[in-house]
């Protein structure tokens, strides 16, 4: 049971590739960058109250599934979104899905994905996948962050979307229905980047969108004082994990949005968006170089007082930085 029409395609981000792939398995034809831009994938969050593997949760890109939702719904396509209350109705659903020749988007946990390297498989529930076949009590599975297709014992993939922990994957599972006979993607475009826009500039403070970015700032410089070096420098750890392995493409998405801002700069007929791609890549630099810094200061772990003010003295700059870019962008729209 394989759906020997689907073609695997590596991309930049889980749930991005996800998304791409199944709407090309339909005829909908759009690159990565077009479809993170669309889905308003480009966000920041930091919410030290929720603790993911034991830090503070921060997250450079939208919550898992609205990329994949926002995309269907801006180009006129039908989905069906299922979450389940028991393994078993969940993996039977799957099967059922298969079984009517449809790949299917799943969320998972990365710890239990067998064909990742072991350095990279950590307790992270917001990874995307597609299955689109079973064979031999193995599932064959689209990754689209892997070069090629791989094969998942059924046991493994049932414990990865079944994770315990935040998010709670629940079995999620997610594909198209029905797709329209057109859409107006020059409208999609520019609704994606009002979204974004929004996100970056009108969440709610302190934690998300730009304010969440200064936000985190001045969280990082007070490390030293509030806890003990090696929990300061795990804390460190998980920013730069976010930024440059979930935030795939390194400097937390900013680099993939540069490219949909190229794109769409043709695609809108509209040069200033070439300008604002290239600052959008500049930002995504200084992202990298705080990437680099606090990789270096995490190192160190002799608790500096300094070295964590100059770490949030960039987020806080990197703050207003992006504040003026999506104000500028928000007036073009």
């Amino acid at each position: 049971m394989i759906i020997e029409n689907f073609n695997h395609q590596q991309s930049a981000h889980c749930e991005s590739g996800v998304t791409l792939s199944l709407l090309r398995h339909y005829g909908i034809e759009l690159t990565e960058p077009l479809v993170f831009g669309i889905g308003a994938g480009y966000f920041f969050g930091h919410l030290p109250f929720v603790k993911v593997n034991g830090v503070p949760g921060t997250t450079f890109r939208i919550w898992p599934g609205y990329i994949f939702k926002r995309v269907c719904s801006q180009l006129g396509v039908q989905m069906k979104v299922q979450s389940f209350s028991s393994p078993e109705k969940g993996m039977n659903a799957l099967d059922e899905a298969l079984a009517g020749r449809q790949p299917v988007g799943l969320q998972s946990s990365v710890y239990y994905l067998s064909y990742f390297p072991p350095a990279f498989r950590f307790h992270f529930n917001a990874h995307n996948l597609i299955a689109f076949g079973k064979d031999n009590g193995e599932y064959i599975i689209s990754d689209p962050v892997m070069e090629g297709v791989t094969r998942l014992p059924a046991g493994e993939l049932e414990k990865a979307r079944f994770a315990k922990g935040f998010p709670a994957p629940k079995g999620k599972m997610y594909f198209p229905v029905k797709t329209s006979a057109g859409h107006d993607l020059p409208v999609a475009i520019k609704n994606g980047m009002k979204k974004t826009c929004f996100f970056m500039l009108k969440s709610p403070p302190p934690f998300f969108g730009h304010n969440g970015i200064a936000f985190l700032g001045r969280k990082v410089k007070k490390y030293p004082e509030k806890l003990e070096s090696r929990k300061a420098s795990l804390f460190i750890g998980n920013i730069i994990r976010m930024q440059e392995e979930i935030g795939t493409g390194g400097g937390g998405f900013r680099f993939l949005y540069a490219a949909f801002l190229q794109e769409s700069a043709r695609l809108l007929n509209n040069e200033k968006l070439v300008v604002m791609s290239d600052e959008m890549t500049r930002i995504g630099d200084e992202w990298r170089n705080f990437a680099y810094s606090a990789a270096r200061v995490m190192k160190d772990r002799s608790g500096n007082l300094a070295t964590y003010g100059e770490l949030g003295d960039m987020l806080i700059a990197l703050s207003a930085k992006e504040k003026d870019f999506f104000t500028r962008l928000s007036k073009q729209l």
